[in-house]
C-alpha cells in the first residue's frame, strides 16, 4: 500500500465553462471535498470571489497528480498542502503562479514555511531569504469561469454563477 497523508488544494485563475466542466470531474476522480471530512466537491460548491479549497486524507504520496497536472497544464495558480510521512517526506507546500510552473516549500505540519541552514547559505542575502518567504506565501486568486451564463446575481460583486464571480 502506497503512503498516505492529509493534503489540502487551493486553485485560483480564469478558465471557460467547458475547462471548468472538465475540472470538476478531474476533482471527482481525486475524491476531494469541500472541507476536511466534508462532502464530495461538485460544481455548484464554487464561491463567488473566492478561491476554490478542497481538502481530503489518505492521499497517495500527498500529491493530487491529475489535478496538479491538470492546472499545470491550464495554467491555473494554486497551492497545496500535504503533511510529512515519517521517514518518506516531510510537509510541503507546493506553489504553482499560473505559469504552468511550481515550486515546493518545506513547511510544518502547521503549513508554515521553514528553511534550512544550507538554503539560506545558498541563497546568499536576507532580502534572498525574504524573498523565499514571500513567494511561498502566495495568495491565489478567485476562480473565474469566462463565458458562463449567470444564474444568480451577487450584489456585491456583480453576476455570479453557482457562487462563481462572472467576467
Amino acid at each position: 500500500m502506497a503512503d498516505r497523508v492529509s493534503a489540502s488544494i487551493v486553485i485560483g485563475g480564469s478558465l471557460d465553462a467547458t475547462d471548468f466542466d472538465e475540472l470538476a470531474l478531474v476533482i471527482a476522480g481525486e475524491g476531494l471535498a469541500i472541507e476536511w471530512d466534508g462532502e464530495p466537491f461538485e460544481p455548484h460548491h464554487r464561491i463567488a470571489g473566492e478561491p476554490l479549497r478542497l481538502f481530503a486524507h489518505e492521499v497517495t504520496g500527498g500529491r493530487f497528480d491529475d489535478l496538479e497536472d491538470w492546472c499545470l497544464a491550464h495554467e491555473l495558480p494554486f497551492v497545496r498542502w500535504c503533511g510529512g510521512y515519517s521517514g518518506q517526506w516531510g510537509p510541503e507546500r507546493v506553489v504553482a503562479r499560473g505559469d504552468g510552473n511550481a515550486l515546493s516549500y518545506a513547511v510544518t505540519e502547521d503549513d508554515d514555511v521553514v528553511i534550512s541552514r544550507s538554503t539560506v547559505v545558498a541563497l546568499g542575502s536576507l532580502e534572498a531569504v525574504l524573498a523565499h518567504f514571500d513567494a511561498a506565501e502566495f495568495a491565489v486568486p478567485p476562480l473565474v469561469v469566462i463565458g458562463d451564463p449567470a444564474r444568480e446575481a451577487d450584489s456585491a460583486d456583480g453576476p455570479s454563477v453557482g457562487g462563481l464571480h462572472v467576467e
